[in-house]
């Protein structure tokens, strides 16, 4: 039996408290922490993202725009760019987490209490990086705070979707730019020589669903007016899944590229031949012929069958952000940056 003086304490417990924001603040726990784990999880496909980049700088693949040949690109350029995305998207949920890192405890049912509440002292408690002053605002985060996190995941997921079909196209015959050990591949029951990109095509299909969580969260809020609704009951459902969602797919991710085969040599093929069609105008420039004209005479090589360029003369790209100068470092220091909004 308890001592004494603690019996019955808990009659007391509810003083100064409603459903509502014990509620609210019990999300916003929960989705600090949910988010510093996609946080983790990025962070680890991020930096084998920057390490596959640096392995693989030196090898040519064709780049595409309009899904037609365009100038040569490499396979450091194409890690890095997607290592540069998650830069952007951690901005999103770095601001999706410190919306969350507010607290609305003491807010009681939306219109505070006439107890003298230390909300500041439980803020200190619960490690919160502040509060929600205003009581009625207190309860209108409820599902803004949600909505705050899908964006973040959703941006995420954007960035995966798009590399996952990438990577469904790269594997494709015609592309036949990557591959992958069997054991991550699936066969088909009747095509013996099938090797087809299941997971990413899984990953891609699982990131277009998350992307659509911040889209129906804003339409179950949209006709709410202040103070607290039954309907947020709702915004649970929607989103706490896509947490676990999210997090395989990046797991996913990782496996993959740790495994990915990179094809040697791919612009040899003749078929990528006007891939440096920009190359040999920019040498007619470096001779002095202004470019418009450049431009018109391997235009007119190119229309009569003419032209040609020897392929084997190395790229000269410099600038930031080039085959040359992929400046992964300075990517990574930007990264670094963001990641410290995660700590406040």
């Amino acid at each position: 039996m308890p001592p004494r003086r603690i019996r019955g304490i808990w009659k007391k417990i509810h003083s100064g408290r409603s459903r509502n924001d014990q509620v609210a603040v019990d999300i916003k726990l929960f989705l600090r922490a949910q988010l510093l784990e996609i946080k983790d999880s990025v962070t680890q496909l991020f930096q084998l993202l920057i390490q596959q980049s640096e392995t693989h700088k030196d090898k040519l693949l064709p780049g595409y725009t309009h899904f037609q040949i365009a100038m040569p690109s490499s396979f450091g350029l194409w890690f890095g760019a997607y290592a540069e995305s998650f830069v952007d998207d951690l901005e999103m949920l770095a601001a999706a987490y410190n919306v969350a890192n507010k607290n609305p405890l003491g807010s009681g049912a939306g219109y505070g209490s006439s107890f003298p509440l230390n909300r500041t002292r439980t803020t200190e408690i619960l490690h919160f990086a502040t509060l929600n002053y205003n009581s009625v605002y207190a309860q209108m985060t409820r599902g803004k705070t949600e909505k705050f996190a899908a964006v973040g995941l959703a941006t995420i997921a954007a960035t995966l979707n798009k590399l996952a079909t990438d990577c469904c196209l790269y594997l494709n015959q015609n592309f036949g730019f990557i591959s992958f050990p069997s054991e991550l591949t699936t066969g088909s029951s009747i095509m013996p020589h099938k090797k087809n990109p299941d997971v990413f095509e899984l990953i891609r299909a699982k990131c277009n669903r998350i992307q659509s969580i911040p889209n129906e969260l804003t339409l179950l809020l949209t006709n709410l007016p202040s103070g607290y609704h039954r309907d947020l009951q709702l915004t649970k459902e929607i989103l706490f899944p896509a947490f676990e969602e999210l997090k395989a797919c990046l797991q996913l991710t990782v496996l993959m590229l740790s495994n990915i085969e990179i094809k040697n040599n791919i612009l040899d093929d003749p078929k990528y031949k006007y891939l440096f069609s920009v190359e040999a105008v920019t040498a007619l420039v470096n001779q002095g012929i202004p470019f418009r004209e450049a431009y018109q005479q391997i235009g007119n090589q190119i229309e009569a069958g003419t032209f040609s360029f020897d392929t084997t003369k190395a790229l000269h790209h410099t600038h930031e952000g080039s085959i040359g100068n992929l400046n992964n470092s300075e990517i990574a220091q930007l990264f670094q940056k963001v990641m410290q909004k995660f700590t406040a």
